[in-house]
């Protein structure tokens, strides 16, 4: 419980000070008084709810988040809703931080959750004004602080000196350094259906580049037996795998940072991609992995002017003909008429802005999508893409390319 007073929290001391030059007061809560200076890309979150799932998420490395729902801390934390083990944003800004939580499961309240963590947060912003500014302008680096010695022109100095998300390789921060085996399942939050497989369940590598939870979960949730490698696990080690029968498939993360910086992931995915014999391993991206997957093709990707981070997102499901809301948190996109050079099929459309949410190659049992479909968008939405890898697996033996209207039978009822 935080040893700060209600009068101490509504003490307007904490500042958010922009690379734009604004200056925004508030309270502090979380970490107050240890002279903290967060700094990282100020970004904003549309979800109404899963404000722990998002402080958890390493794809927000680096970055201190806006949420836009206006009422925050309302239902304290639990460990069942975190992503990673720790909270992963630089600093939070919100509203209205609720007193008084209120949830059956919730073991801390959020104050406390983030003093523990040593997150500082600001609340009493008009964060939805602050985020229409965000949509005008730009994302912009950001400096927060409940330091009274120094300067709004100090701060404001400080934010601009702060590195910008591209060219930073955060993913190798984010992601785990050593390989390890991952057993949980979805226990009660189960989105899809449990495997019905009998004999030896299929093994899967997973990358990590700061993995959600959710992901392995889901995996092993449908039968598969998840190892968790780090980014520096190379080509020769991945193909002597999967020539043993030790994996039978290849799934990339989510992640934070600029993909293109993570050179070392895309020069090992090109020597997987060109191998003749691997033409028939299944290789499925989510987010950062989706990026990295098609910079390994040839393609090429930029930095959105705000990214999208939320739960509402809506996606134009091309081959199936249908509407998805997804999740999603990234702040990059692919060119889309490079990944149609380099042998891709776009097969996800973003409705609001016309980028590339998904695609698959014309030739190989390869795909990604730019959302995460084991965020419980819609809420099951997006659920059946693990179906799909899975099924990937399954189809390998009778074909090297896979079935391609798996997604639309598969996972979808």
């Amino acid at each position: 419980m935080s040893e700060h007073t209600h009068a101490e929290r509504q003490k307007p001391a904490a500042r958010l000070a922009l690379s734009s030059g604004q200056i925004y007061s508030g309270a502090p809560f979380g970490a107050i008084g240890r002279d903290l200076i967060s700094t990282g890309e100020l970004v904003f979150n549309t979800a109404m709810c899963g404000y722990q799932e998002s402080l958890t998420d390493p794809s927000y490395m680096g970055q201190i988040l806006i949420q836009t729902q206006p009422l925050i801390g309302n239902t304290g934390v639990n460990p069942e809703d975190t992503e990673s083990e720790k909270v992963q944003v630089a600093g939070f800004v919100i509203h209205e931080f609720t007193e008084h939580a209120s949830n059956f499961r919730l073991n801390q309240r959020l104050d406390a959750y983030l003093a523990d963590a040593g997150v500082l947060g600001i609340a009493g912003l008009d964060t939805r004004a602050l985020t229409r500014t965000l949509r005008t302008g730009g994302v912009v680096q950001a400096v927060l602080t409940d330091r009274t010695d120094l300067s709004d022109s100090q701060l404001v100095e400080m934010a601009r000196q702060v590195h910008s998300m591209s060219g930073q390789n955060l993913a190798a921060i984010a992601g785990k350094s050593d390989a390890s085996e991952w057993t949980e399942g979805l226990g009660s939050w189960v989105m899809g259906p449990d495997s019905d497989d009998e004999g030896d369940a299929p093994s899967v590598l997973l990358f990590d580049f700061g993995v959600k939870s959710n992901i392995p979960r889901n995996l092993t949730q449908r039968g598969a037996r998840v190892k968790l490698v780090p980014q520096s696990t190379n080509a020769a080690q991945i193909k002597q795998l999967f020539l043993d029968e030790e994996i039978q498939g290849v799934f990339l993360s989510n992640g934070p940072g600029d993909p293109e910086a993570v050179q070392e992931v895309v020069e090992t995915l090109k020597e997987l991609l060109a191998d003749p014999d691997l033409v028939s391993m299944p290789i499925f991206g989510i987010c950062l992995g989706h990026q990295l997957l098609c910079l390994a093709l040839g393609a090429k990707t930029f930095k959105l002017p705000f990214g999208h981070r939320g739960a509402n997102h809506p996606v134009h499901d091309v081959e199936a003909g249908r509407v998805q809301i997804t999740s999603q948190n990234h702040g990059f996109a692919v060119d889309p008429d490079s990944i149609c050079e380099a042998g891709g099929v776009i097969t996800h459309l973003h409705l609001n802005d016309g980028t590339v949410a998904g695609f698959r190659h014309q030739a190989r049992p390869i795909y990604s999508v730019q959302f995460h479909p084991e965020a419980s968008p819609g809420p099951h939405d997006a659920s059946g893409f693990f179906d799909l890898f899975m099924a990937l697996i399954k189809d390998r033996v009778k074909s090297s390319v896979g079935d391609t209207a798996a997604y639309r039978t598969r996972g979808q009822k």
